[in-house]
């Protein structure tokens, strides 16, 4: 075989269009197949990108049957592989059947070889990007920030912040609303500093009730109260060498501040019940959802505790102010529960982008996951509709700004939009937005966008 040329697989058991094809594509590496049997043995040795096929086969050369059992087992060996199907100019039936199944393409018969040698580039092309986009999925995963999926500048530029305080020992503060990905954050603020070989300890605050918060926290000796059977350690002591994270620091009580604050002063615990000051070396981070000077001015968080624990302040941005996120994260859970739930070529709808995109995500990234979880396992079809979404989109509310400012973020919001949709298909993202490949390379370029 020719490793110069990418195989492409033609079924077909007529010697005629057998030739015709050889003849049309010299680019490609050409298999040829006449049944169901040669085709899969030739799948499984080869791994084509692209194949064609007749649905008209033996032993039901006049019939689809075998062409439509040929194609659901080449999805089932090779979900990746694009299939094209060559079908009759009466055959609408079943070309809306493949495409059900899951083909890349149907050409009818007559096939004009031009015609058809276009839809074969395009499939080759297509499955290489999303190859590439496999192997760069890859490399996030790799990535302690692979977590966050964003191509918004105010959140990427967060998580450059993030590796660059990564290295320090400073306290972190990250506020955001719940659901927008701040436990992720501070797990990869872990795994990028000098002590992710050391234990990361987290707490709830607001999880805990307040009479087991202080034991949660500090630890006790045995004896220090009713039930204190044996010496136990508190998450603080435990993380020592490590990071620990404060969560929902918002809702620490009035007494327990001040415990915090001797901690973070001196960097020492004493266990309840326990006379020993115990040193602990541990990097600090919190979070919350609530307005810290908000509940200062009402007397219920302690300024000098803020100040502490705010060396180095992350703000992270709700999902309905992160530009064209919504889309590509819908993309992101789609592929995720997809592959969960056995159901590969799910789409969504135009209509149910557009929902997304104008709905508010109250609950942010959490929401978000729910919501496409929900619809991947509730959609009828291979299609996830804005019935399955069970969204109503809300008006979202633009910002006054001057002509020129009005026309580079229309440009680049549609850009962003238009390439979140596409699934960053930058073909199709052309296509929908009416411009030339190299124009929008340039469009990329001026904004800076990769």
């Amino acid at each position: 075989m020719n490793r110069d040329k990418p195989p492409l697989l033609i079924i077909e058991d007529d010697p005629g269009l057998q030739k015709l094809l050889r003849w049309s594509f010299e680019a490609y590496e050409v298999l040829v197949a006449g049944d169901r049997e040669s085709a899969l043995a030739l799948i499984r040795r080869h791994e084509p990108a692209v194949v064609t096929m007749d649905l008209g086969l033996p032993p039901d050369p006049d019939g689809a049957s075998e062409g439509l059992a040929t194609l659901q087992q080449i999805r089932a060996l090779a979900p990746d592989t694009k299939v094209i199907v060559l079908t009759g100019n009466q055959d609408h039936a079943n070309a809306v059947k493949v495409i059900g199944m899951g083909a890349y393409d149907f050409h009818q018969k007559p096939f004009d070889p031009e015609m058809l040698g276009l839809v074969v580039e395009r499939a080759f092309f297509l499955h290489a990007l999303q190859q590439e986009n496999r192997r760069m999925q890859q490399v996030q995963m790799d990535s302690p920030l692979s977590g966050i999926i964003s191509r918004d500048p105010g959140m990427l530029k967060i998580c450059r912040n993030v590796e660059r305080v990564a290295s320090s020992d400073a306290t972190v503060m990250l506020l955001g609303e719940s659901g927008t990905g701040k436990e992720v954050l501070t797990k990869a603020l872990h795994q990028l500093s000098p002590r992710h070989g050391e234990r990361f300890m987290a707490i709830n605050c607001a999880a805990i009730p307040e009479s087991l918060l202080e034991s949660e926290l500090f630890g006790y000796e045995k004896g220090a109260f009713t039930g204190a059977a044996k010496q136990t350690l508190g998450k603080i002591e435990c993380a020592n060498g490590g990071t620990f994270f404060l969560d929902e620091v918002g809702d620490l009580p009035m007494a327990l501040q001040a415990k915090i604050l001797r901690f973070l002063q001196e960097r020492v615990i004493e266990r309840i019940g326990g006379r020993e000051e115990i040193p602990v070396d541990v990097r600090i981070v919190c979070a919350t959802h609530q307005n810290l000077k908000e509940m200062i001015a009402a007397g219920s968080f302690r300024e000098d505790l803020y100040y502490r624990l705010s060396e180095i302040v992350v703000t992270i941005p709700p999902l309905r102010e992160r530009v064209g996120d919504a889309a590509l994260l819908a993309h992101h859970f789609r592929n995720k529960f997809s592959v969960q739930e056995g159901r590969s070529s799910l789409n969504f709808s135009q209509e149910a982008l557009a929902t997304i995109e104008s709905y508010s995500w109250p609950g942010n990234v959490r929401e978000m996951e729910n919501c496409i979880k929900r619809a991947v396992i509730m959609a009828d079809g291979s299609q996830i509709s804005v019935e399955d979404l069970g969204l109503q989109a809300l008006p979202m509310a633009d910002e006054p700004l001057n002509l020129r400012q009005v026309r580079e973020e229309a440009e680049y919001k549609a850009f962003v939009k238009v390439l979140a949709r596409a699934d960053g298909n930058i073909t199709k993202s052309a296509d929908l937005l009416g411009v030339s490949r190299p124009a929008l390379y340039d469009l990329m370029k001026r904004h800076g966008i990769k």
